[in-house]
Formats: C-alpha cells, structure tokens, sequence
C-alpha cells in the first residue's frame, strides 16, 4: 500500500517530532526521559490531529471590553488511551484540551498468537457527539489499534481518530483498510515487524519503557 496517498493516513514530517522520537530510540534513555518524550509527542501529534476540533462562542471581558471569542468546545472530545502504554500519551493531550473527556480500553497481548485479548471498556457517554481519540505509542499487528475502534463504534462513536508514534506498515495497512473512516496520525513509520510482531527498527516495549517494568 502506498500510504502517501490514502486520505486517512497522516504521518508527520515535522523535524522536532523526528527529533524527538530518535531520542526515544535510544536503549538508554531513562524512564523519566523516554515518559518526558512520549508525552511532548503526543502533544505535538495532537497539535496537528486537532485541528478540526469544534469551537464555540463565549463571552469574554477583555481589560477593554466585552467580546465573542472562540474557544473549543471540550466537552465534544473524547481521549481514549489503550491500556496500559497508551497512558504515557494522556498528559500530553490533556495539557491541550483539559476539559475533555478520558475513557479507557484495556487489552494485552498474548505473547503464543500475538493476538490482542481485551480486559477493560470504560467509555464516555454521548460518544455520538463527540470526536473520540484513540492513543497507542505503537501500531504493530493492528490488532489492538481495531479491536478498539471497533468496541468505540459499538458503543456509538463515529468520528474517531488514531493517534500512535511508531508503526510497522503491517499494522497501518490493516487500520487503514478494515477502518478507512478513521483518521491516523503517525510519528514515524518503521520498516517492518519481526518474528515476534516486534517493530524494527522500534523502540523496544513502550509499555515497560513508560512505567519502568522491564
């Protein structure tokens, strides 16, 4: 699949979020350093991805006067991280958007069939309504990445959006395909998985590098 032209498929050139993901390479990167850089990604990627968010008009008095002003309306947002690594990206979207909502989908991965076995679903209300944002360091197999969209839809989300910081094309070309409505923005787009669905060249376990379970 040529992904530069699939109208679903962002991946970011932006010479800081390059920059800092060859950082996040690095084996020797701290935990407190590799969770710093998860989330300045996140907040970078999100800059971008949210573009389109919806605004309203409030009231606002200026030290001059009263005036409409635009502001985004928050509770139209829905971050929804994939447990566990997709927490590291939280704090960095909700440093943007503090009023949005945050649910959660748990799931891991069995280490025999490399399949994603779900564990935990806590969604907001009125997910109809609102722009939902799926977080994940990793896309790998995308099995974990369409599990979650499709447990979102079930419970009623339509507009959704996949935000990951390294993918293997396996794992984007099978998002992509099986949800083409769904818009995915990616850091950086790796070569290929291994034996073990392990993106190369990668970045190791996000998950263990995050919370420093190794």
């Amino acid at each position: 699949m040529d992904f530069s032209k699939q109208k679903n498929i962002t991946i970011f050139s932006h010479p800081l979020i390059k920059h800092k993901i060859s950082l996040l390479r690095d084996k020797e990167a701290s935990t407190n350093k590799f969770r710093t850089l998860i989330e300045e990604i996140a907040m970078l990627e999100a800059y971008e991805a949210l573009s389109d968010l919806p605004l309203k008009e409030v009231d606002v008095e200026t030290p001059i006067e009263k005036c409409k002003a635009p502001m985004i309306d928050g509770l139209k947002l829905a971050i929804i991280p994939v447990l566990r690594a997709g927490l590291g990206m939280v704090p960095g979207l909700d440093a943007l958007v503090p009023s949005a909502r945050i649910g959660h989908i748990g799931m891991y991965r069995d280490e025999v069939t490399h399949k994603p076995v779900p564990y935990y679903c806590k969604l907001p209300q009125n997910l109809q309504e609102r722009t939902c944002v799926i977080l994940d360091p990793m896309l790998a197999t995308g099995g974990s990445a369409v599990d979650a969209v499709d447990m979102i839809k079930e419970k009623g989300g339509k507009k959704i959006k996949f935000l990951c910081i390294i993918a293997a094309p396996e794992g984007l070309e099978k998002l992509a395909t099986t949800h083409p409505d769904v818009q995915i923005y990616v850091g950086q787009l790796d070569r290929e998985l291994n034996k073990d669905a392990y993106i190369c060249p990668g970045l190791g376990d996000a998950g263990d590098r995050i919370f420093g379970t190794k």
